[in-house]
């Protein structure tokens, strides 16, 4: 009986081969799409869940007072937690940022330094690192690898880059960097962390090299038994069935204790939440975006829909060809459950070629797709996720669905009107047929008019005047080896050879750039006589010199920029600092020339010398920081005006002049626009996610309305031929067979614009900049689909309007 249901629905399939080679790529592109979305959907879902210690595992943040979130700890609070909550089994304390700098190591015969290299991914991490968190050691023990001071673990990959094929443990490193020039023997290997893990790191180093005050390199902020600075993130380990929500309870109460009158509160963030919030409302910070993976998923089940409404479309409205079928089957005995599994089997069959064709398509766009995400994702990932399941359960779904309606409304034909000839409406199939389109080409103008604001958004935020000029300037990462009694005096010889070469316009020995963070954030900062809650404000905090506003094309509101003395001296000695013009809002001043000679006290009285025009450092997504600028001369990163031609040879020049000035230091830089243009990565994604998205709904959709643009000229037939005969013309036919579709098209637009205009608004909620939304974007949106809709629907009525009415009428 199956093979008898299969063969007739293969028959069947190929009898109707335009109907059948619709219905198989529609299903087979919503497939693909939603395969390739999913894949990313389960990636991003599978963060961190390798973790045997992840149910036990929170993260501490500091929600402030602004409600702002902070991962960023204090090194004594952790220490203090083990010793107040029998709660806390074990922690671990993280340095995220702080390790990174220069890594040289020796030759192990000769003992010469043979290589360096500049490293972005490095981390100061407590021994309990390898024994909370589940990364496989290659080499080494786990329980004693980072426990005691200059000692480091590092990947497979990072070993064999360093040492080839050789073991590395017991061999040593030097690692330069903030904290100055210190040695590291090397204890275990591990491997390469995943890339669905939110900690990853190619080296990690013993945090408890920097409990001995000598290696700080006077950075005592980073004191282990301190509370003053706060630059580790903290993760705890909890006894089993610990109540996370009273423990941070008990975290607040001590605070309170220790800090009457802060209105800062502690959170603890499950650990398996680290990636992605378990709903949308969460306070805490994530890595991920949940919004982003409920907004691609929703359009991966949107375009599948798509496609099987165009079953359920076509289908239906070939319903009349089959009715004679039907009719004679019931004759000969064929009961309705006998039909429902024929047209069921058609349904089967006809979803099993779109996903074998969709399986091919995803493996042509896997290497794309990658390229888009920057990720190596492939069909393995439902393997490990829970997605395979509702996949497989949605494709189960969408054929019984999709099918069985055709099914009930196929068997559902008397036979005695059938056979008869008489005229037979398939219930309430226009209307079903009609609320399908207007859906199919809703959600179709929704994706187009998301597109066309996405890349508004994202051209205001390039193209906006920023108050600063980006253009031409190169950043030289700062040397972090050699740093000895000639390091001032060999870069003020680079400084004068670089204000005499002739290309360059100018040049800036600074510690921020735009379109990075600021050095650091703090508090404290008030005028002599400071209001109520001035001290509980946070600010940005910049080291500059005297160059770096001319550089960068930044003006003063008003004052003078820093002096070269004042840079020499740096903030402390000099007592001099420049505020923006946000900032001095924010401490109370009338205006920026009040502000100038005014008085501000951060642990000692500063004046303020100048106040800097306010501009956007960190890009549009977020309004401008207070921020404050200090001058300091030799800081992290020289930035260098270029002139425009022969970018090469100057890159090249600069090179030579770096590397013999600072010997054993790799030269590497970047262009100051390109990196901050980095920043709207997520939204470039997101766009592009939007106009392929919105390309293929609207394809799909097509493929449905040329499919019931060929039923209905076949229905109509005859009466083409005789509007023909009585004159009408080829224009008036296609208009006639045309219009009603344009008006469901058009209807979907009217029907989707609202909806989509409350979506674009909470989406432009997100941005401190946003674009203003017009309304031509709408119409543009609504008139590109209707002109797709119209040339689809009108090549295929524009063939049978053109048709010899002979022909048509030759039956009758």
């Amino acid at each position: 009986m199956l093979h008898h249901y299969l063969t007739t629905a293969f028959r069947n399939l190929r009898r109707h081969r335009v109907f059948s080679f619709v219905n198989i790529l529609g299903l087979a592109l919503g497939i693909a799409a939603s395969l390739l979305i999913l894949e990313y959907v389960g990636f991003e879902r599978s963060f961190n869940r390798f973790h045997a210690n992840l149910p036990t595992l929170y993260r501490l943040q500091t929600l402030t007072a602004q409600g702002d979130i902070w991962t960023a700890m204090a090194p004594a609070l952790a220490p203090l937690a083990k010793r107040e909550f029998p709660e806390v089994k074990a922690f671990c304390r993280i340095a995220e940022q702080s390790a990174n700098g220069i890594v040289t190591f020796s030759d192990e015969k000769d003992g010469r330094t043979r290589q360096s290299f500049r490293e972005g991914s490095l981390a100061y991490a407590d021994g309990s690192f390898f024994t909370l968190f589940t990364f496989p050691l290659r080499r080494g023990t786990a329980a004693t690898a980072l426990t005691k001071p200059n000692t480091a673990a590092l990947s497979v990959s990072q070993a064999r880059k360093y040492f080839g094929n050789a073991n590395p443990v017991g061999r040593v490193v030097t690692l330069n960097s903030q904290f100055g020039k210190t040695l590291y023997t090397i204890t275990a290997v591990y491997a390469d962390m995943p890339a669905n893990s939110d900690l990853r790191f190619d080296m990690v180093f013993s945090l408890e090299t920097l409990a001995n005050p000598a290696n700080l390199n006077g950075n005592d902020w980073a004191r282990l038994d301190g509370f003053e600075g706060s630059y580790l993130t903290t993760f705890l380990q909890l006894t089993p069935r610990t109540d996370y929500r009273g423990l941070e309870a008990k975290f607040n109460e001590l605070r309170r204790k220790r800090e009457p009158g802060d209105e800062n509160r502690w959170l603890i963030q499950p650990a398996t939440q680290l990636h992605l919030a378990s709903s949308l409302g969460d306070p805490y910070r994530t890595t991920g975006s949940l919004g982003f993976v409920y907004l691609l998923s929703g359009i991966a089940f949107l375009i599948l829909g798509i496609a099987w409404f165009n079953y359920i479309n076509l289908s239906t409205a070939g319903a009349l060809k089959r009715a004679k079928e039907v009719g004679v089957r019931k004759v000969v005995g064929a009961g309705k459950g006998q039909l429902i599994g024929q047209f069921l089997g058609e349904s089967l069959l006809l979803n099993l070629f779109g996903f074998g064709l969709a399986l091919l398509l995803v493996g042509l766009a896997q290497g794309a797709f990658n390229t888009l995400i920057e990720q190596k994702l492939s069909l393995a990932v439902f393997l490990t996720s829970d997605l395979l399941l509702l996949g497989f359960g949605l494709l189960v779904m969408g054929t019984l669905a999709s099918g069985g309606y055709i099914a009930f409304v196929l068997s559902s034909f008397e036979p005695i009107y059938v056979l008869k000839g008489a005229t037979l409406k398939v219930g309430k199939g226009a209307w079903l047929r009609k609320s399908l389109v207007v859906f199919q080409f809703g959600i179709s103008a929704a994706l187009m008019v998301g597109t066309v604001v996405l890349h508004q958004q994202l051209r205001y935020m390039q193209n906006k005047n920023l108050g600063v000029s980006l253009a031409q300037r190169v950043v030289i990462e700062g040397p972090q080896v050699g740093k000895d009694e000639t390091f001032k005096s060999r870069t003020a010889a680079l400084e004068n050879e670089l204000s005499q070469l002739p290309y360059v316009k100018n040049y800036s020995n600074t510690g921020i750039v735009p379109g990075n963070y600021y050095n650091f954030s703090t508090g404290g900062i008030t005028r002599q006589n400071p209001r109520p809650g001035d001290e509980k404000k946070t600010y940005s905090m910049g080291i500059i010199d005297h160059r770096f506003l001319p550089t960068y094309g930044i003006g003063l509101a008003a004052g003078r920029n820093f002096t070269a003395v004042e840079c020499e001296k740096a903030w402390e000695k000099s007592a001099k600092l420049m505020i923006n013009e946000t900032a001095a809002r924010q401490l109370g001043f009338v205006s920026a020339a009040e502000a100038v000679g005014g008085t501000i006290n951060w642990g000692q009285p500063y004046e303020v010398v100048g106040v800097v025009q306010d501009y956007h450092h960190q890009g549009l997504r977020q309004a401008i920081d207070p921020v404050i600028f200090m001058p300091s001369s030799h800081n992290g990163y020289l930035t260098v005006q270029l002139t425009t031609d022969n970018i090469t040879r100057k890159i090249a020049e600069l090179e030579n002049l770096y590397k013999a000035t600072y010997p054993g230091n790799p030269f590497e830089f970047f262009f100051v626009d390109e990196r901050y243009n980095q920043q709207y990565k997520t939204e470039q994604q997101y766009g592009q996610v939007f106009t392929i998205a919105s390309g293929l709904a609207i394809f799909i959709a097509c493929l449905g309305l040329f499919g019931l643009a060929t039923y209905t000229a076949e229905q109509r037939t005859k009466e083409i031929g005789i509007r023909k005969v009585l004159g009408a013309s080829v224009p008036n036919i296609v208009g006639l067979l045309a219009k009603d579709f344009l008006k469901l098209v058009l209807l979907a637009n009217v029907v989707t614009w609202p909806l989509a205009w409350y979506g674009i608004h909470r989406w432009l909620a997100d941005f401190a900049y946003p674009v203003e939304v017009s309304g031509w974007w709408f119409a543009l949106a609504g008139g590109l689909a209707l002109l797709i809709a119209g040339l689809t629907i009108g090549l295929q009525t524009w063939k049978a309007a053109r048709a010899n009415p002979v022909k048509l009428l030759r039956s009758e």
